[in-house]
């Protein structure tokens, strides 16, 4: 079973909310976690920055996983969002199993 954990950072939980709702919906990603605030350190245009984010932890599948990238820019408001797509290497069967049945697109329904 192929299964990936990808993870943003969204400025506020009304747009996390919003990304993590689109992706369940469109069958992208099975489950998406909005996590607690998180306060970011980076260096962006020549200058180090701080800021407040909401992180978020998508579970797709490899074969979905240019439809979550595809959404998550759609919904994103940053020029450069984060996303990072990791494998799942373990995990229980039937969980992994659910994620990918969650993924499958609907016949006759958008990809």
């Amino acid at each position: 079973m192929a299964v990936l954990a990808v993870l943003t950072n969204l400025p506020d939980s009304g747009s996390a909310f919003n990304l993590a709702r689109t992706l369940v919906a469109r069958r992208a990603a099975a489950c998406v976690n909005v996590l607690a605030p998180a306060t970011s350190f980076y260096r962006w245009e020549g200058r180090e920055e701080q800021a407040a984010e909401i992180p978020v932890l998508i579970k797709t599948t490899p074969e979905r996983y240019p439809e979550v990238e595809r959404i998550v820019r759609e919904c994103h408001p940053y020029a450069l969002p984060e996303i990072i797509a990791l494998p799942v290497v373990r995990g229980l069967e039937n969980y992994l199993g659910w994620v990918e049945d969650e993924c499958k697109p609907v016949p006759d329904s958008p990809p």
